[in-house]
């Protein structure tokens, strides 16, 4: 398989093997174990102080009084979970282990797999992505692209491949999430776009595009190439990123 190189102007540079990763039979049920496992490893310690709802002198009267043998405060219940200023029933205790394994081949394997979704077009259309139906997938950009430090260059050259749909696509569907996350900094939700991967740094000049994220091939992860443990997401390589990611 072969993938033609584009220059900055959008335009035919040459063409470079694809490596063998991206021959990778697809595994949806190890992309998604993948990614579950790096969502899991990543949640902070969480639960309820251990003495909420016991602060208190209460004591039960015993039997013999005809009433329940609540611990009581003043002639009113406390301590018991059915009790108000109680405590929790089974609460989350915060050393409790969220995080999850996966074995290292089968890991590996899921980056690869996610990394041969990428190249097909049919996969990366079911997810939602929007991109001229000439396209040639993967997308594959000359290392120049590395160089440039203007988002404005980097929207030139996505309308000349074809792609900026995609950007525009995810800036409409903007939405205020439901829940308490919009009081914790949390406010907007919105659909993941491209997925720029270059050799060196990530990218700067395209990071503050509209649902867009940047890697490095040697750091891209699971989770990078199928958010939500759906893969196929639209990425775009550079020429160099797309030798490294061989020894993925």
């Amino acid at each position: 398989m072969q993938a033609t190189i584009r220059d900055l102007n959008g335009d035919d540079a040459g063409s470079i093997d694809l490596p063998e990763v991206f021959e990778t039979a697809y595994r949806p049920d190890l992309i998604k174990r993948a990614v579950i496992a790096a969502q899991a490893n990543r949640k902070q310690p969480y639960g309820s102080d251990p003495y909420a709802g016991m602060r208190t002198p209460a004591e039960s009267m015993g039997s013999g009084r005809g009433m329940s043998h609540d611990p009581r405060q003043n002639g009113v219940a406390r301590r018991v979970p059915h009790a108000v200023s109680g405590r929790r029933a089974h609460p989350p205790k915060a050393e409790k282990d969220q995080g999850k394994e996966i074995n290292t081949k089968e890991r590996k394997l899921a980056v690869r797999s996610a990394l041969a979704a990428t190249a097909n077009p049919e996969i990366v259309r079911e997810r939602g992505h929007q991109f001229d139906d000439d396209l040639e997938l993967p997308l594959v950009v000359s290392d120049d692209f590395e160089d440039l430090v203007k988002t404005k260059e980097v929207v030139d050259l996505l309308q000349s491949l074809g792609v900026y749909a995609d950007i525009e696509r995810s800036e409409d569907n903007k939405k205020v999430k439901a829940g308490q996350g919009k009081l914790r900094g949390r406010k907007y939700t919105r659909p993941k776009s491209i997925l720029f991967v270059t050799a060196e740094e990530p990218s700067k000049a395209a990071r503050n595009l509209a649902g867009v994220d940047v890697a490095t091939a040697a750091n891209v992860s699971a989770e990078d190439l199928a958010p939500g443990t759906h893969a196929g997401r639209l990425t775009l390589f550079t020429e160099s990123a797309l030798e490294e990611v061989a020894d993925r």
